[in-house]
């Protein structure tokens, strides 16, 4: 046992000293290599690829003005392919054989979960850029989407102003969808709704044989009580279900479907006329009136050489993330993912809905929340907007959560620290 012990802590050391040679040689290289953990294909391929070529026009846009420290940035892009334990393989791979100072990538939170270890085990900082579930902070990871009280609470409490007795929550099947229908359950109870009227379903990735559910939906909405879709599904199986919802004649006025995973991308390229009305709950609309996006989708449009390419909610979260990351190290004055992660809180840069984004000590930002209701150009006329909030690492409404916080700041540095114990439960550093 004894023998084995020290094996397996060789083994880690070895680790440690080959990453901390193939970071130190990324520094001295000519240029800073950045990578790019996107799917360029299989199912989420239709939400991931704008965000690769969102971090190439940011790249090209830095080198343009001169680079970084006085070198350029180097993009280092692979395909994960949508398969989960890839994603891990992958980010290795970058860190390990491409020498990256900085992974930006991930879409759901089982790719974001499978990639955790690996950057935590090689101290690379990941930029996570979509909405997820919560109930996690770490060390190296900066989560530039947003967190459940920055979209799902805020979209609930929408709809109860709208009317809504009823819900449905609908998500593909993994932990994202999962959690966040956990949270919202247990938010909608405390609110005093009954269990009766509250509907959940889960569906695999990719579905597509949608008659059944949707006609459930109808038939639990028929009960004389407003009724209303909280959405998370995610990828392509979105097409097929809002073209049942048409199908089955389910307007946003009988029942209202708002979303969390469906943006202007999600929507160009189907017909938008049966979807006029309902709803999506984002921190970011490409109709957004601000100097700021005016003059971002201008670069997109150029940058793409293609006007009719849309931007979105991620792809915000990305150029925020990214300018976060370019004044970090500039505020650190190395690349050496240790001290940027430490220079990242407090970074404060502009969004593109003419306010700013702070990087706060949990590794959250401050967003606001956006409601936008469908058209039938496949945009969203923005109904409701909040202040910027700050995102809640923790749940408020889980038990095992409302007593947990994250603070990555000395002398703390923790990702869930309990108040009530005075303890941290994950790791320090």
């Amino acid at each position: 046992m004894h023998r084995s012990i020290t094996l397996r802590r060789l083994g880690l050391a070895l680790t440690t000293v080959a990453t901390l040679a193939i970071t130190a040689a990324a520094q001295a290289a000519d240029t800073i290599k950045v990578g790019i953990l996107h799917s360029l294909s299989g199912t989420m391929a239709i939400s991931e690829t704008t965000l690769k070529d969102t971090l190439l026009m940011l790249i090209d846009e830095q080198n343009k003005k001169g680079g970084l420290l006085g070198k350029k940035l180097e993009p280092v892009v692979v395909d994960p392919a949508s398969n989960w334990p890839l994603f891990a393989e992958k980010a290795r791979e970058l860190i390990s054989k491409d020498g990256v100072t900085a992974i930006f990538g991930c879409w759901t939170s089982v790719s974001r979960k499978s990639v955790l270890p690996v950057v935590e085990e090689l101290k690379v900082p990941l930029f996570y850029p979509v909405q997820y579930e919560g109930e996690e902070s770490s060390h190296y990871v900066f989560y530039t989407g947003a967190a459940p009280n920055q979209q799902a609470i805020p979209a609930v409490d929408y709809l109860m102003g709208q009317g809504v007795k009823r819900w449905v929550l609908e998500g593909t099947d993994y932990v994202y969808p999962r959690t966040t229908n956990k949270i919202l359950e247990a938010y909608l109870k405390s609110k005093g709704f009954s269990a009766k009227d509250i509907i959940v379903n889960y569906t695999p990735f990719g579905f597509s044989d949608w008659q059944s559910e949707v006609a459930r939906i109808k038939k639990f909405g028929s009960h004389g009580k407003k009724t209303a879709v909280v959405s998370t599904i995610n990828g392509d199986a979105n097409v097929p279900f809002y073209k049942e919802l048409g199908n089955q004649g389910i307007s946003a006025e009988d029942i209202p479907v708002i979303a969390f995973s469906v943006g202007e991308e999600e929507l160009s390229g189907i017909d938008t006329k049966p979807l006029v009305g309902h709803l999506a709950a984002w921190n970011y609309f490409e109709s957004v009136d601000a100097e700021a996006n005016d003059e971002f989708i201008e670069k997109w449009h150029k940058f793409v050489k293609n006007d009719d390419r849309v931007t979105n909610d991620p792809m915000e979260a990305h150029y925020i993330g990214f300018n976060m990351w370019i004044k970090a190290v500039e505020k650190a004055g190395t690349t050496d993912p240790e001290k940027v992660v430490d220079a990242m809180i407090g970074v404060t840069v502009p969004n593109l809905s003419g306010g700013y984004a702070a990087m706060m000590p949990n590794h959250h930002i401050t967003k606001p929340v956006l409601i936008g209701e469908i058209q039938d150009d496949g945009q969203f006329d923005i109904v409701y907007r909040t202040p910027e909030v700050v995102g809640d690492a923790w749940s408020d409404y889980l038990p095992g959560s409302r007593d947990l916080i994250a603070d990555w700041r000395k002398p703390l540095s923790c990702g869930n620290y309990n108040v009530k114990t005075g303890k941290c439960s994950g790791q320090n550093y």
